[in-house]
């Protein structure tokens, strides 16, 4: 196969276009959600055809994506016996391709012996979990635009009715953990964290020195802002207590 990317699947890391939280996203590609977790490779084989490869060695996806990161070239060549399982397509999109193969494609259905639909990612054309998540993703990565923009627009509360249960639906979370995943906490300079938190319907994304963004199932594109107020600062170091980090 020839290697594309890869990504990491483990509980402080992992795609979150596969799900609110980590068991989530391995039921997605069905494997068991161990606690070392797994490396995606995603790649092409000699035809062209599009394939993601699940394997147990953690620590040598780790090395290339951090590799490539920095400029460096690093041949991913998983050992056989790491693979836990090939499936059929890509659950990211992608917009590269091998040189001197076909264009990328899907092989037939039931190519990978699942008897599976090859993996796809999500139409950007609809508004769902995925779509959800993936744009508090972009809000973390974006925090500095998104900052100036809630500054420009005030810091008054928003009144919307789907805020008040997120923001239970979070505390909860601090007296009760949810399952790995659903609170990742990621080093945001100085001694701030930046916090993504899913739940069912919902995503929060915050840096716990600042404020907090929630986007809602039901609110295609919306964004609400949650100001600095008296309660946030607890809730994002009650987060932050709880949550699983990178290693």
């Amino acid at each position: 196969m020839y290697v594309l990317t890869a990504v990491l699947l483990t509980p402080a890391q992992f795609p979150s276009i596969l799900g609110d939280d980590y068991p989530e996203a391995c039921a997605l590609l069905g494997v068991r959600p161990v606690p070392d977790g797994y490396g995606l490779v995603l790649g092409q084989d000699e035809l062209g055809a599009r394939w993601t490869v699940v394997i147990d060695d953690v620590s040598l996806v780790a090395m290339a994506i951090a590799s490539w990161d920095c400029g460096m070239e690093y041949d991913l060549s998983p050992d056989e016996r790491t693979i836990v399982v090939s499936l059929a397509g890509w659950p990211l999109d992608l917009a590269v391709a091998a040189p001197g193969l076909p264009d990328p494609h899907d092989p037939e259905q039931g190519a990978d012996g699942t008897g599976r639909v090859p993996l796809a990612p999500p139409s950007a054309g609809v508004w769902g979990s995925a779509q959800r998540r993936m744009g508090a993703d972009q809000i973390a990565l974006q925090w500095t635009d998104w900052r100036e923009r809630f500054e420009t627009d005030g810091e008054a509360p928003v009144a919307h009715p789907g805020l008040a249960r997120v923001l239970t639906e979070a505390r909860g979370y601090t007296e009760s953990p949810p399952p790995p995943g659903r609170v990742r906490s990621a080093f945001a300079g100085e001694e701030a964290r930046m916090l993504r938190v899913d739940g069912p319907g919902w995503s929060l994304v915050a840096r716990t020195d600042d404020v907090a963004f929630v986007l809602l199932d039901e609110e295609p594109s919306g964004v609400i802002p949650v100001p600095r107020d008296a309660d946030l600062p607890e809730l994002l170091a009650g987060l932050d207590r709880v949550a699983v980090r990178p290693a």
